[in-house]
């Protein structure tokens, strides 16, 4: 027997606005975005009864992205409203909490925001989001001992959790590569893609370390932009203008503190947990899934959330992307867009929109079969998962 979620609502609409040194406020950003989606669902505003809100390493203060936003953008009367951060999660699980308020009753369409703005005119992509890692106040005590030790921001954790799975499964460094060039072999075919130049393994060697084992073609783009989304009941998507892509499943993992004595946050990430849950729902396992888009703020998130989602068994990540079977061409077509290495940075919208796109098969260049599409979001150190599950069928 179906789950009774299974394909109770739908995403209608998406708006995106340019990506990359856009330079205007997060809330002009989320107004573009807006208004696109809502002319995308063919919708107007005081149809919209549910709002949520992810504000972007940007945050909520100097400009940023605030519960204000209901107010800049005109939104009256509305039955749901929040705003969230569970970091890269954030955003399917916006989509999972506007599905469970529409199938109770409490919205019909809600307006699912993430914007943010942390490139400056004049300054690097790496000042952007250095400067909100470092700590104004230098720490004393225990804590001053990871940033003097030069453990601080995001990228440290992650080329940890890349040498641990080297050193305990032996995977390579080649193997990475792959990810990252099937990738960008995915963006060139993509016209809202940042970095659409073609690479090879060569270029991505030559690109220089920012950790080892991490090059910079292992680590994700910074963005300025906006994605808006709008969740509906499948009854009120199926008469609205866009084929309505439905909710089939979805899933969250948590595992916890890092630090504590025999964790293997590494290697072990909340994808295995958000996955039991979005297969159950969805009444489908790996096998059935035909496109992957997953979170993939470097190519080791990419590898190990394959493998905790059960495509291959724990360890064999790198042998299974080997063959690049993720780029054009390959078996299991991931991050179709370019993903957040190639294609765009916006934190969990980033393979939201494009599973979105795909969804509606409206990848032009770059459509892959979409029967069944996993969506990944990961924020923190491998700290916070949340997916969805995805497809063009009703049922």
């Amino acid at each position: 027997m179906a789950h009774p979620l299974r394909g109770a609502t739908a995403i209608s609409g998406l708006g995106m606005t340019p990506m990359g040194r856009i330079y205007k406020s997060t809330m002009e950003l989320a107004a573009d975005a807006t208004r696109t989606a809502l002319a995308d669902a063919r919708l107007k505003k005081d149809e919209v009864d549910g709002l949520l809100i992810n504000a972007g390493i940007t945050g909520t203060t100097g400009g940023g992205l605030t519960l204000g936003l209901q107010n800049y953008l005109g939104l009256k009367n509305l039955r749901l409203l929040n705003h969230m951060n569970a970091a890269g999660s954030t955003a399917a699980q916006m989509v999972q909490y506007a599905s469970l308020a529409i199938s109770a009753g409490m919205a019909n369409h809600v307006l699912c925001v993430f914007a943010d703005s942390p490139l400056k005119d004049g300054t690097s992509a790496g000042a952007a989001y250095g400067a909100a890692a470092r700590n104004p106040q230098r720490p004393r005590g225990m804590a001053g001992l990871y940033p003097a030790s030069g453990y601080y921001g995001a990228n440290t954790p992650y080329a940890l959790a890349a040498r641990r799975h080297m050193a305990t499964y032996g995977t390579t460094q080649e193997q990475l590569g792959v990810i990252a060039v099937g990738q960008r072999a995915w963006a060139t075919r993509s016209p809202i893609a940042q970095m659409r130049d073609p690479i090879d393994l060569e270029d991505y060697h030559n690109s220089r370390w920012i950790i080892e084992p991490l090059h910079l073609l292992d680590c994700c783009l910074v963005s300025n932009g906006a994605v808006a989304v709008i969740v509906s009941s499948a009854e009120a998507a199926r008469e609205m203008p866009q084929p309505p892509v439905y909710v089939w499943g979805m899933g969250q993992g948590h595992p916890g503190d890092s630090s504590r004595a025999g964790a293997e946050w590494e290697t072990e990430t909340g994808a295995q947990i958000a996955a039991k849950t979005a297969y159950s729902m969805a009444g489908i396992g790996p096998d059935d899934v035909t496109q992957c888009q997953l979170y993939d703020c470097y190519t080791y998130t990419v590898l190990v959330t394959l493998e905790d989602y059960g495509f291959c068994k724990k360890g064999e990540g790198g042998p299974f992307v080997q063959d690049g079977k993720l780029g054009p061409g390959g078996s299991l077509p991931t991050n179709t867009g370019g993903g957040e290495l190639s294609g765009y940075y916006m934190w969990g919208m980033t393979p939201l929109s494009e599973a979105i796109i795909q969804g509606r098969g409206h990848g032009g260049d770059r459509q892959a079969k979409n029967d069944v599409i996993l969506c990944t979001g990961n924020g923190g150190s491998l700290s916070y998962h949340a997916s969805l599950v995805l497809s063009p069928h009703a049922n």
